[in-house]
């Protein structure tokens, strides 16, 4: 049994809590939504999707005091979020804690590494879940496609291995990548397909790949993330790299990116970590990018008229 603590419980955090409690390891869920740690600690959380349906007993908290030195702390909020997160890990930290990052888009291992160590940080990257919450201590999700793993900076191949072997008693199929930055882009592309353009036309994953515009904009964003990647050097590793986010995204037609279920909900969203990227990338390689610089705008435009 191992003790985990998972920073940032959302929905995606949710049910990684979720599947491990029911593996028998001590899981500590911190969240900065109060009403769902006061209902998960109250009625257990319940996690129901493809995995199944179980609702499992677990400590939640708004709070990193007073849980102490555990074997692996996963970062699991949002990209803007990290620096905060990371600062609050420190009483959660032992001589060898791993700590895997794990958000949407690019940098945040960057952010979380002056803070925690380098050589304690695995970069995680997760995709194909369509996580949601329902409520209150209930999270659903569509899928659990790829879980990924890598040492950021020094971090020990026996330390990750023994962080992924965690998960996979959980039931999660984990794969660990030398490369990281090949792990991260094989992911990113998908995101920067599906996450901005759900945002900006309120589309379902299946209902972008099926309307002949919607997909339009979501194939040009990817073109474009994949353009990138090729200028900076760095391998993909997925065959045609369209028809693999065509292919992932077929397989949770019913799931909403988290960018769009963020903007529904009245929450700031993660595009500059995600699409806008890209632009910021592109640049200075000389690689346009007018996809992602419209479908970036329009939601900036979006979310400062509801955050006001």
């Amino acid at each position: 049994m191992a003790k985990v603590a998972i920073v940032g419980c959302g929905a995606m955090g949710s049910v990684y809590a979720a599947l491990m409690v029911d593996a028998g390891h001590e899981v500590h869920a911190i969240t900065a939504w109060p009403d769902h740690a006061e209902a998960m600690n109250t009625n257990g959380l319940r996690c129901e999707g493809i995995s199944g349906d179980r609702t499992v007993p677990i400590h939640g908290t708004t709070s990193t005091d007073g849980i102490g030195p555990c074997d692996l702390v996963i970062i699991a909020t949002k990209a803007f979020d990290v620096e905060a997160a990371a600062q609050s890990c420190a009483p959660l930290l032992g001589p060898e804690t791993v700590v895997q990052t794990i958000q949407n888009g690019l940098g945040s291992p960057e952010v979380a590494a002056p803070i925690l160590g380098a050589d304690r940080i695995a970069v995680g990257v997760v995709g194909g879940f369509g996580a949601s919450m329902r409520g209150p201590g209930h999270v659903h999700h569509n899928g659990m496609e790829m879980i990924r793993f890598g040492s950021y900076a020094g971090l020990p191949k026996q330390l990750v291995q023994a962080s992924a072997k965690i998960w996979e008693s959980a039931g999660f199929k984990v794969a660990l990548f030398d490369d990281i930055k090949q792990m991260v882009w094989e992911k990113l592309i998908m995101n920067v397909a599906f996450s901005g353009t759900s945002c900006t036309t309120g589309l379902t994953i299946g209902e972008i790949i099926d309307d002949p515009d919607a997909w339009s904009v979501a194939r040009g964003c990817a073109e474009e993330a994949i353009a990138v990647a090729h200028a900076s050097g760095i391998k993909l590793d997925v065959g045609d790299p369209v028809a693999h986010v065509r292919k992932l995204g077929g397989k949770i037609p019913h799931a909403k990116p988290s960018m769009l279920l963020d903007y529904e909900a009245g929450r700031r969203c993660e595009i500059d970590a995600i699409n806008g990227s890209i632009p910021r990338l592109g640049k200075p390689l000389g690689v346009p990018t007018p996809v992602n610089d419209t479908v970036v705008g329009i939601v900036k435009a979006r979310e400062r008229k509801m955050l006001g």
